[in-house]
């Protein structure tokens, strides 16, 4: 199920919601992705082309993308200052909670303070993020993407080191697959 997120997602990006002229003769597919995650099933032979919902036999409902945060730990735990090398606690605490979120796929989101120039937290950030990438997976877990975002998305001010403290952080977002309300 993941490798085929992963290329309806990677074919989903790529289709724009008009269609393009096609060879006739040939069909050509795919699914469209809304912004709000829902799916489509498009279909072209060159003449006209179709799209559907993509709706769940059980419900009628649209199957749609949910995505959510399920994991934000403060980077002072899992790694030490200045450092994207994980600590043994905070490996053997990833490597649980991948092993048990049961998400068909993640995001990884890392963040720095401000304490450093901006290049250095990008660097850092991205370094923290591979890291807990890694561990994702070296237990099967799909990284749909991981992305370090230094200190450009606080969460707190960084005027104060309680504030410093809470911008330094990892964010995992689970996919799973849900259906429209």
């Amino acid at each position: 199920m993941a490798g085929l997120f992963a290329a309806t997602m990677s074919m989903a990006q790529s289709v724009a919601p008009t269609v393009a002229p096609q060879v006739a003769g040939k069909i050509n597919w795919g699914i469209w992705v809304d912004d709000d995650g829902c799916q489509h099933w498009w279909a072209d032979g060159g003449l006209e082309g179709y799209m559907l919902d993509r709706v769940d036999p059980k419900t009628g409902k649209p199957v749609c993308l949910a995505k959510n945060t399920c994991f934000t730990e403060n980077t002072d735990t899992l790694f030490a200052t200045d450092s994207a090398t994980l600590t043994a606690d905070g490996r053997r605490r990833l490597t649980s909670f991948f092993q048990n979120a049961g998400a068909f796929g993640y995001a990884i989101y890392g963040h720095t303070d401000s304490r450093a120039s901006d290049e250095y937290n990008m660097n850092l950030s991205d370094r923290r993020a591979k890291a807990v990438g890694d561990v994702a997976r070296s237990v099967g877990a799909v990284v749909e993407r991981q992305i370090g975002f230094g200190e450009r998305q606080p969460i707190a001010d960084n005027g104060s080191a309680a504030g410093m403290q809470k911008n330094r952080r990892v964010e995992v977002v689970c996919y799973t697959w849900g259906t429209s309300n």
